[in-house]
C-alpha cells in the first residue's frame, strides 16, 4: 500500500513532504486537498487531523500530521540516518532548525508570501522585516558550511528550503544573501529534487 500525502501544491509545508520523499526515492500518492473549497475542514479530514492542515501523511493505519513530523517519520521509517542523525548532538542540531522552520521562517518569509499570494491580513512591513532578520542569521550560518548543520544535508535543510526559495513571492529580496543562494543551488542540484511551483506575485512579477 502506497504512502499517501494529502497535498496542496502551493503550500510550502506540503512541498517539504513531497520534496523529501522525492529526494530519498520514496514513491508516494499525492492526494489533492482543495483548500479553497474547505476540504481540509470537512468532518472526514478533521477526523484525521483536528487542526485541519496540509500536509497529512497516511501510511496504512498510521497518520502523521505536521510537515516537520512527516520529515522525521519518513527519515525514521526508511532508515535515513544521514538525513536525521542518531547521535545526540546531530539530532539536536537538526531539531533546532526544525524549530526555526516552524517559527521564524513561518512568521517571516512564509507569512510575507501569504499576503501576496492569498491576501492574508498581515502587516507586510513587519513580516518582511522578520524575514530579513532570520535570513541574515541563516546566511551567516552558511558562511563556512555547505548545509545548515554542517557539510551534509539533513531534513533541516528540507524544512527550511521551500519558504526561503519562494521568499521573493512575498517581496523578500534574496539577492543580498550570497550564501543562501549558493545553498539553494546545492539543494536544487540534488538527484530527485522536486521544484516548488512559482507564482507571479511579489518581486516575481517583474522577474
Amino acid at each position: 500500500m502506497a504512502i499517501k500525502i494529502h497535498d496542496f501544491p502551493l503550500s510550502g509545508h506540503a512541498h517539504r513532504a513531497r520534496l523529501f520523499a522525492s529526494l530519498i526515492g520514496v514513491d508516494v500518492e499525492l492526494v489533492f486537498v482543495d483548500l479553497a473549497a474547505g476540504e481540509h475542514k470537512t468532518p472526514e479530514y478533521l477526523h484525521k487531523d483536528k487542526f485541519g492542515q496540509v500536509p497529512l501523511l497516511e501510511d496504512g493505519d498510521t497518520i502523521v500530521a505536521d510537515s516537520n513530523a512527516i520529515l522525521v517519520y519518513l527519515a525514521k521509517k526508511f532508515g535515513k540516518t544521514d538525513w536525521l542523525p542518531e547521535d545526540p548532538k546531530g539530532a539536536a542540531q537538526v531539531q533546532r532548525w526544525l524549530s526555526i522552520a516552524a517559527g521564524q521562517i513561518a512568521y517571516g518569509p512564509a507569512a510575507a508570501r501569504l499576503i501576496t499570494l492569498f491576501g492574508a491580513k498581515l502587516h507586510a512591513d513587519e513580516v518582511i522585516a522578520r524575514a530579513h532578520a532570520v535570513l541574515k542569521i541563516i546566511n551567516e550560518e552558511l558562511r563556512e558550511r555547505l548545509f545548515i548543520t554542517g557539510n551534509n544535508i539533513t531534513i533541516a535543510d528540507v524544512a527550511l528550503y521551500s519558504y526561503i526559495a519562494s521568499a521573493p513571492e512575498g517581496n523578500v529580496e534574496l539577492s543580498p544573501y550570497g550564501n543562501i543562494n549558493s545553498w539553494l543551488a546545492r539543494i536544487e542540484a540534488l538527484p530527485g529534487f522536486l521544484a516548488f511551483p512559482q507564482s507571479n506575485v511579489g518581486l516575481r512579477k517583474s522577474a
